[in-house]
Order: structure tokens, then C-alpha cells, then sequence
């Protein structure tokens, strides 16, 4: 099971990144928002644990973003034992609130139960940059104009959307669209990308579908 742990107190991050780690968790520990952020939405964890007070990013801030994309279960951690401010968490989409000073324990379980939900439930609409995929009504647009794409082509914009920035190879792409072993005499998924780039980026200034060379595909906004 990976965990993605965010905060900035490094007697607090050391300690329980060693304590669930012992637990049978691979855990990766960043200290600012602007990382977690990152991270939470490049990789493919099952748990997020917040702090709220974070340099660069507040955890409020971050998950509010986060929740545009994904809906992968976060554990708020925090000194802030307000009523108001447990309430916003939950409101914002956290699924659990545990306050500092805790036991270590009772984290523990609390984060097994969490996991013991099953797998998180994608969000119905996911949206990056100025491209809006409806999951449920397989609708996507680009700016408000309406793109009209194939069962594959959608599949393939689906995975890419949902991770932005994280580069997918061509077997990865193969195995998870088409459930195929990727054969490298093959040129379907380069001639997929290709029909899925016509259709998304043709016609606007900034392109998200980016080839790197050697390695596969990324979806992302660059400057």
C-alpha cells in the first residue's frame, strides 16, 4: 500500500514515515504543499495523509485541487482542533480528521480503515487545464467546444488526464487501452496519440498531448 505523508515537521515526518513503514506501508514523505500537490497528482498512492499548516500551500488549498481530479482518500492531521475547521476538511472532501496530539495507534487504525474501503471512487468529471472529461456521460471539451472522440480515443484521453505530468510508456498505454501486450512492430498506440492529438490540440495555441522521445506520452500544460 502507497502513502503519501505531507509535512513539514521533521521530527513528526520522520517519525511516522519510520512508524508506517514498520507497519508494512511504502510511504513517501514531502515537506511542502507545492510537493504534495505534485505528488499527490503524478502518482498512484491509496492514502494521503495532510497536514493543514504547510509552507508554499496550505493542506485546505491542496486538497481543493486535489478533488478536481481525484478522489483519493486523504487523512487530515492537524493541530487545529476547531469545530470550523474539522468541518471544512470534510466539507472539502477529506475523509477522516484526526488532531494533534494523537497516538500512534490510533492513526494506525484509522488508516487501515480508510484502506479497508476498497479502492477510491474516480470523480465523475475530471478536468485539467481547459479540457473537461464527463466520465459518466463520455463527454469531453476543450474551451467549451465540444470534442467528439472514439471509444479508444477516449480511453486513451482518460488515462492521460487523470495523470497529468507522468510520463506513459507505449507498453503501458497497450496494457491499460487496448489489454494487449505491447508489441514493438505495432504502431497502434503511436497512431492512436496521433488521432487523439488532431482532435485536442489542433486549433489551440497550447498543446497538452507531448511525445518524449524514447519514452512514451505525457498530458500536461507548458509554458
Amino acid at each position: 500500500m502507497h502513502i503519501l505523508l505531507v509535512e513539514d515537521e521533521p521530527k513528526s515526518g520522520d517519525y511516522l514515515q519510520r512508524g508506517l513503514t514498520e507497519s508494512g506501508f511504502v510511504v513517501d514523505w514531502v515537506q511542502t504543499g507545492v510537493d504534495g500537490l505534485h505528488h499527490a497528482r503524478t502518482l498512484d498512492y491509496k492514502l494521503i495523509i495532510l497536514d493543514v499548516m504547510l509552507p508554499g500551500m496550505n493542506g485546505w488549498d491542496i486538497l481543493r485541487e486535489l478533488r478536481r481530479s481525484h478522489d483519493t482518500p486523504v487523512l487530515f492531521l492537524t493541530a487545529r482542533d476547531e469545530v470550523e475547521d474539522r468541518v471544512k476538511g470534510l466539507e472539502l472532501g477529506a475523509d477522516d480528521y484526526l488532531v494533534k496530539p494523537f497516538a500512534f495507534t490510533e492513526l494506525l487504525a484509522r488508516v487501515r480503515t480508510l484502506l479497508r474501503r476498497g479502492p477510491s471512487r474516480e470523480a465523475d468529471v475530471i478536468d485539467y487545464d481547459d479540457v473537461v472529461v464527463d466520465v459518466v456521460r463520455r463527454k469531453v471539451t476543450r474551451a467549451g467546444q465540444r470534442i467528439d472522440l472514439t471509444a479508444k480515443e477516449f480511453a486513451l484521453l482518460h488515462m492521460l488526464i487523470r495523470r497529468p505530468g507522468e510520463v506513459l510508456s507505449r507498453p503501458q498505454i497497450a496494457s491499460q487501452v487496448w489489454d494487449m501486450n505491447f508489441d514493438c512492430d505495432t504502431n497502434v498506440v503511436d497512431v492512436a496519440v496521433r488521432r487523439l492529438r488532431a482532435k485536442l490540440d489542433d486549433g489551440f495555441d497550447k498543446k497538452l498531448l507531448h511525445t518524449v522521445w524514447g519514452m512514451g506520452y505525457v498530458f500536461e500544460a507548458r509554458q
